[in-house]
């Protein structure tokens, strides 16, 4: 009973990263491309630039989950590798995306 808990705070801790990871995606791209077609300024580089860190940051979220998720019994641990994989992928993308500005 006791280590079905324990993989369960686990499995929710690591949940909990790629959410954050999740939101600091959304952010990177209204920063990086959704503010600076709103604003009426020339200067673009620096909402690309933040939008870039934030993507840069959702990726290093996105990785210390996986490895977060290696505390996971062996069944489990490989599925959320996987997504782990996905989502460090889809925030490399992102970071593609807010760079070609």
């Amino acid at each position: 009973m006791a280590a079905e808990r324990t993989v369960l705070a686990l499995e929710r801790t690591v949940l909990a990263w790629w959410r954050t990871a999740l939101a600091s995606l959304a952010v990177a791209l209204a920063v990086g491309r959704l503010l600076p077609e709103l604003t009426e300024s020339d200067t673009t580089w620096p909402y690309v630039a933040l939008g870039i860190a934030f993507a840069l940051y959702s990726t290093g979220l996105f990785a210390y989950g996986a490895i977060r998720s290696r505390g996971l019994p062996h069944g489990t641990s490989r599925s959320f590798v996987a997504a782990a994989a996905f989502g460090a992928l889809l925030a490399l993308a992102t970071l593609v995306v807010v760079a070609a500005g």
